[in-house]
């Protein structure tokens, strides 16, 4: 069974950092590319970032030069770095599982509260 938990979200003041993580089990996490997908309160899915198997990364517009996605193999892990919040970052944050066709695999996701 696949399993994907997020954790590190929380409360934090405009300006901070911080740092989530998303355990993985029940696959070859080093064979896939895994994603970060976020959603406001009261709004739709939107991409973050994505690493492939290879190390590769991107990220969206809003967040790049602020978010850092990595992961590392050994520990199963995959780990968004989030620098300068902004009230506008709030939001549930997803780790998915990515394939060639689409995101099969969501984890719960974990809240992040950014306000002052």
């Amino acid at each position: 069974e696949v399993m994907l938990v997020e954790s590190g979200g929380g409360l934090v003041q405009p300006g901070g950092s911080l740092r989530l993580s998303c355990g993985a089990s029940g696959f070859t996490f080093s064979n896939y590319a895994m994603s970060w997908v976020r959603q406001a309160p009261g709004k739709g899915l939107e991409w973050v970032a994505v690493v492939t198997s290879g190390g590769d990364t991107s990220h969206g517009d809003s967040v790049k030069g602020r978010f850092t996605i990595s992961r590392d193999n050994a520990k199963n892990t995959l780990y968004l770095q989030m620098n300068s919040l902004k009230p506008d970052d709030t939001a549930v944050y997803y780790c998915a599982k990515d394939t060639t066709g689409g995101m099969d695999e969501w984890g719960k996701g974990t809240l992040v509260t950014v306000s002052a």
